[in-house]
């Protein structure tokens, strides 16, 4: 029981000026800094001591460790856990949470510092916080290590009983101890959460997923690793619905039903949000119409549909499923551009010179009826076999048209193989396989480009708002080491001149055998910035392009959303009002024409955890498929070389693995850094970035997706890159650990 009548002290401050003092102060407020405040001393600390403990029985305040807070407020200093990514800004709630479950966690807009928001959902950082007339901030100090927070993994049980949470991700390399095992079994999928604050205390777990090698599982494990929202709420799934009513407003749209416009898609595609038409101009150049989904006239700004997509950025393609952007409603029905089906669609109207310049471009807002929807095998198979008919034949002669500007800006022509999981209708893989690169993949993407670049030069013409696709130059730093590093084929790049696009492909050219070149363009791409979106302009450098802007893919990319938006406040292209509970505008919205920064940097984040999602899952795949040929041999490329191995891939699967430099044999081995090359320091075998080799598969975990290898025989040979190298002094040693190989240890530098 709370004593109400404890003796008072002239100098004790009373509970509001307590609260007061605590709501005011910078800093964490424990007793020490309170006395100190209000000048007490000797028997009137004793008395605070005593008030503080009331005030915490009567539920005015909470104890932190040494500090003090408000009840049902927040530390100034605590640990706090991101849920939610929102136009850039992160949401975060406290990430231990006292007060009775009726009781919701406050939530906390985080403000960071610098550009981007680097932080996703599931991240817990160390955050000074403060409250505002508008609600809770937060300022980062420091990240905590993430896999602090919820873990992923699966379950093994030991001989003692003892169970052990194993990691699906291939950086965390040790597993954790279970001490509750929450009704998981040994095999199963599972999350799990630290069980106590020290790691001793081990995880528990926290929710169990099943089975980690059933169909689809790998998707979720991506899904659930990225914190990817993927279901979409019954209030936007109304919605949606909704919007899929709004008429097309036939006679606000210019009517190009009549022209044979054809979706050109890959074979599995899920959407279709882009199709092309051409025909001559009678001067040796093409008129045509590049029609994209007119997803702004249903997904209107403000809207939950709107909100939903901001948040998700992107749609994210997984080989077993897709998490759209949209509801499916909108991305698999009412937006994509079906064959014999009037769609609305926002059309750009190309003038191609015989040259390949586009001349001239205008937008409308049009219906349009696909005539049809052919896969790009299906088209290249009939231009090869002279049955295509006459929309085929004109679009690829205003393809070769724009093939010609395309070579005259010289784009960076990088060969990067595609990996394509195909599965059966269980969903277990029934083939992974590069894919190949058709010109009917070409005519397509340079007919986009040329819509992209229209649309942004459109909207510059315009004196607009533009969310631009940027690609900057490669950094100084980036240039010095590819310098240093083509430097060990007695190759030379001059960093005093302008680096461009066609500077790479000449290099790339000038190389004739193919284990050199493929090398040189593994470096190059490695040189290469990552392209992002931001409504102040810096070029396309691999394009070769001065103004680039995504206008083709709304359907799956929020950024083409804005600039749909843009174009329609520029050229006056708002549609009556629609006659349902939905915001009236389809027009950018002040806030994102006031700042498209913030936005900007929302969805490029957004895009980074979609392909690293994509990727880790397509890793998956190929170990899976792998698993069973443990112990085969295949022929791979070295593409990393680092002092503990050498990382390669199989060269028909792109499955990336590493060789540890432990199963290379006994002796030492040399690491030259600069020059990327382990060297053996008896036999004088040498590994470099680009040799191919047969190596053996010696484990595939399909849970993590990581690979293993071993040379094919003990005296690992490798078939040289090409061009010799000459090792420097400069490397570090390495060998065996107490004489065992595999263990590691830094022996100095060579002399």
């Amino acid at each position: 029981m709370v004593n109400r009548h404890r003796t008072t002290h002239p100098g004790l401050p009373s509970r509001q000026q307590i609260l007061d003092f605590i709501a005011r102060s910078d800093d964490p407020a424990g007793k020490r800094e309170i006395a100190r405040a209000f000048g007490l001393k000797g028997q009137e600390k004793i008395a605070l001591k005593a008030l503080l403990k009331d005030m915490a029985e009567e539920g005015l305040i909470e104890s932190k460790r040494t500090a003090y807070h408000r009840m049902g407020g927040v530390p100034k200093v605590t640990v706090l856990r991101v849920v939610e990514i929102d136009e850039g800004e992160a949401i975060a709630v406290p990430d231990a949470w006292t007060p009775d479950d009726a009781t919701p966690p406050p939530r906390l807009r985080l403000r960071e510092r610098g550009k981007g928001s680097a932080l996703r959902s599931g991240d817990r950082v160390l955050a000074r916080t403060e409250e505002t007339a508008t609600g809770w901030i937060a300022h980062p100090m420091k990240r905590l290590p993430a896999n602090a927070d919820q873990l992923m993994g699966v379950v093994e049980i030991d001989r003692t009983g003892k169970g052990w949470l194993a990691p699906v991700d291939k950086r965390v390399r040790n597993a954790s101890p279970i001490s509750d095992l929450g009704g998981a079994e040994a095999g199963q999928l599972v999350l799990a959460e630290p069980a106590g604050r020290s790691p001793r205390a081990g995880v528990k777990v926290t929710s169990v997923l099943g089975d980690p090698l059933a169909p689809k599982a790998f998707s979720l494990i991506a899904i659930a690793k990225h914190g990817i929202p993927f279901a979409f709420s019954p209030e936007t799934l109304e919605e949606g619905q909704l919007a899929a009513r709004l008429p097309l407003s036939e006679g606000h749209r210019e009517d190009l039903r009549a022209l044979p416009i054809v979706a050109i898609d890959p074979s599995d595609a899920r959407d279709h949000d882009d199709a092309i038409w051409a025909e001559p101009d009678g001067k040796g150049g093409y008129r045509a119409v590049v029609a994209i989904a007119d997803v702004s006239f249903y997904v209107r700004p403000g809207a939950m549909l709107d909100r939903e997509a901001r948040k998700r950025g992107n749609s994210v393609y997984f080989p077993d499923r897709v998490v759209p952007m949209l509801p499916e409603v909108l991305s698999a029905d009412v937006c994509s551009l079906r064959a014999g089906a009037d769609r609305a669609a926002m059309a750009c109207h190309l003038e191609i010179a015989a040259d390949g310049r586009v001349t001239s471009w205008r937008f409308t807002r049009a219906l349009v009826r696909i005539c049809e929807v052919i896969a790009y095998e299906e088209a290249q198979r009939r231009i090869d076999a002279n049955e295509a008919g006459d929309n085929l034949v004109h679009l690829w002669g205003a393809w070769r048209c724009l093939e010609q500007a395309r070579k005259h800006r010289d784009p960076l022509e990088l060969e990067l193989p595609e990996r394509r999981v195909l599965l059966d209708d269980a969903g277990k893989i029934r083939e992974i396989a590069l894919r190949e690169r058709l010109d009917a993949h070409r005519v397509v993407e340079d007919f986009m480009i040329a819509a992209n670049v229209a649309a942004a030069k459109a909207l510059e013409g315009k004196v607009a708002p533009v969310v631009y696709r940027i690609h900057e130059p490669p950094s100084r730093e980036k240039l010095v080491a590819l310098k240093d590093y083509l430097a060990t084929f007695d190759r030379k790049l001059a960093l005093g001149q302008v680096i461009t696009p066609g500077l790479f492909n000449r290099m790339l050219k000038d190389v004739a055998d193919e284990a050199e070149k493929a090398l040189v363009m593994e470096a190059v791409l490695r040189s290469q910035t990552q392209a992002y979106y931001g409504p102040r302009n810096a070029g396309h450098f691999g394009l070769s392009l001065g103004s680039y802007a995504h206008f083709t893919s709304p359907i799956r990319r929020y950024a083409d959303l804005l600039v749909h938006r843009a174009l329609v406040d520029a050229y006056g292209l708002e549609q009556p009002a629609p006659k349902a509970d939905l915001p009236p505008a389809s027009g950018l919205s002040d806030r994102d024409r006031a700042d498209l920064s913030r936005v900007s940097e929302a969805i490029s984040a957004a895009e980074r955890r979609a392909m690293e999602a994509e990727r880790e899952t397509i890793d998956r795949y190929v170990a899976a498929w792998l698993s069973s040929r443990v112990g085969e041999v295949f022929d791979c490329r070295i593409t990393g070389v680092q002092r503990f191995g050498l990382f390669a891939t199989i060269l028909s699967l792109g499955g990336d693995g590493l060789v540890p430099v432990s199963v290379l044999g006994e002796e030492r081995f040399f690491h030259d850094e600069k020059a990327q090359v382990l060297e053996g320091e008896q036999s004088g075998t040498r590994y470099a970035l680009g040799d191919r080799l047969r190596l053996r598969l010696a484990e595939a975990n399909p849970l993590t997706g990581a690979l293993k290898f071993e040379p094919e025989d003990s005296t690992g040979r490798i078939e040289p890159r090409g061009t010799p190298l000459s090792l420097t002094k400069k490397g570090k040693h390495f060998t065996g650990k107490r004489g065992r190989p595999g263990n590691i240890r830094h022996q100095g530098r060579r002399r």
